[in-house]
C-alpha cells in the first residue's frame, strides 16, 4: 500500500495541450433518453463490510446488459455520431462507417454494441493472451476480431496501423497527444453514472473511492463531483501497485509510464494514463493510493456475499474501504460516508 497526497489539487494542468474532462451530464442525458435500454443502476447501500457511518455502492454491472460501464462510453461516443446526422437514427445510420479499437474487456465490448446499433462495422483488435471467450462475446455483438501481438500495447499499434492503412475511426478509451476529441467524449458519457449516483445519494459522502486503469471513470466522476459537490468529499484514485501510472504521474509532475509485473485487476492494469483524465485527476483528485493484488483479492468472498460480486478490477475500491490500514491512513472512520463504483460485472 502507497498513499501520494495530490500536490497539484486545485492547480493548473499538467498537459497544457490536452484538455479537461468535460462536466456536461446534460448533454449525455438528453442523448441518452432517447435510448430505451440505458435505464439508469442502483445504488446500493452495503453493511457490514467496513467500520463506517454508510456504505455506498454504484452498481454498474448491469448497464446497457452489456456488464459494466464502459457500455457509457464509446457506444455514446458512436450514438453522438449517429445522431449528428439524424434526428431519428436508426440501424442503417452509420452503414458504411468502420470503428477499430484495440481491447482487453469492456471497452472492446461497447464499440462493438454501439457499432451494431447504428449500422457501422467494429474491428476490435485483441492480444494472443485474451480469452476465446471474450472474442466469442465480441463477435456475438457482430464485431471482427484480430488477434494482434502478446500484450494490450501490441494490439493498440495493430489497431492505429489498422486505422491508418484503410481510413477507418480509431476509437481508444484512452487519450494521448494528438488524440484528444473521441476520447473527451468518451469520457463525457461517463458522466451519466456519475449525475445518478450524486442524484441517488442521500447525504454528501466524505469519501469518495475511485479505481482507475488509464483514469477515464475517475477522471470524469471527479470533475463532475467537484462541480456539484465542491471540495468538500475526499476524492480517492485507486491503482494497483503493479500500474501506478497516475500516482507516478502525479509525483512526477507529468506523464509517465510505470513499468511493473502484470495484475490480477487486468482492466486496471494500465501503464501509461490518459493525458486527458491526467489533467482532471491532478486537480480534482485528494489522493492516489496503490494496493497489491492480494489486498484487493482477499475482499472479493466478502463482497460477493453482501450482493456485490465482481472482479478484482471492479472492486478495488470497496476493497480499500475495507482495509482497515487504508481507512486509518485516509481518515476514514465510524463517522465517514463512502462512495465506491462497482464498475464491471463477476466473470
Amino acid at each position: 500500500m502507497k498513499i501520494t497526497s495530490n500536490p497539484h489539487r486545485g492547480g493548473q494542468k499538467l498537459i497544457e495541450a490536452a484538455p479537461y474532462p468535460s462536466t456536461d451530464a446534460g448533454r449525455v442525458a438528453d442523448l441518452l433518453n432517447q435510448c430505451p435500454i440505458a435505464a439508469e443502476t442502483p445504488l446500493l447501500p452495503v453493511d457490514g463490510l467496513a467500520d463506517v457511518a454508510a456504505l455506498w455502492v454504484k452498481d454498474e454491472r448491469g448497464r446497457m446488459n452489456l456488464g459494466s460501464f464502459k457500455a457509457l462510453g464509446a457506444a455514446y461516443v458512436i450514438a453522438r455520431h449517429a445522431a449528428d446526422i439524424s434526428e431519428n437514427p436508426d440501424s442503417a445510420t452509420l452503414s458504411g462507417r468502420t470503428y477499430v479499437t484495440a481491447s482487453a474487456g469492456n471497452h472492446g465490448m461497447s464499440v462493438a454494441a454501439g457499432a451494431r446499433i447504428f449500422g457501422a462495422d467494429a474491428v476490435v483488435y485483441i492480444a494472443e493472451t485474451v480469452p476465446e471467450s471474450f472474442a466469442d462475446r465480441l463477435r456475438a455483438q457482430n464485431a471482427q476480431v484480430v488477434r494482434c501481438g502478446t500484450d494490450y500495447a501490441a494490439s493498440m499499434k495493430g489497431a492505429e496501423n489498422a486505422a491508418q492503412d484503410n481510413g477507418w475511426i480509431l476509437l481508444s478509451d484512452s487519450s494521448w497527444e494528438g488524440y484528444y476529441e473521441l476520447p473527451y467524449t468518451l469520457m463525457e458519457g461517463y458522466l451519466q453514472m456519475a449525475a445518478e449516483a450524486i442524484r441517488q445519494c442521500p447525504e454528501k459522502p466524505t469519501h469518495i473511492m475511485l479505481q482507475a486503469g488509464v483514469g477515464g471513470l475517475a477522471g470524469a466522476v471527479a470533475a463532475y463531483v467537484r462541480k456539484i459537490w465542491g471540495d468538500e468529499p475526499q476524492i480517492v484514485v485507486v491503482e494497483p501497485d503493479a500500474a501506478p501510472a497516475l500516482q507516478a504521474s502525479i509525483e512526477a509532475g507529468a506523464c509517465v509510464f510505470a513499468d511493473g509485473p502484470d495484475s490480477v485487476m487486468g482492466r486496471l492494469d494500465c501503464k501509461e494514463p490518459s493525458l486527458i483524465a491526467l489533467n482532471g485527476l491532478a486537480r480534482d483528485a485528494d489522493s492516489f493510493l496503490t494496493l497489491t493484488d492480494p489486498q484487493v483479492t482477499k475482499h472479493l468472498s466478502a463482497m460477493a456475499s453482501a450482493g456485490i460480486a465482481t472482479t478484482a478490477s471492479g472492486g478495488a475500491g470497496v476493497a480499500a474501504v475495507m482495509n482497515s490500514d487504508v481507512r486509518k491512513a485516509l481518515g476514514i472512520g465510524p463517522e465517514s460516508r463512502v462512495l465506491c463504483f462497482l464498475s464491471e460485472v463477476a466473470e
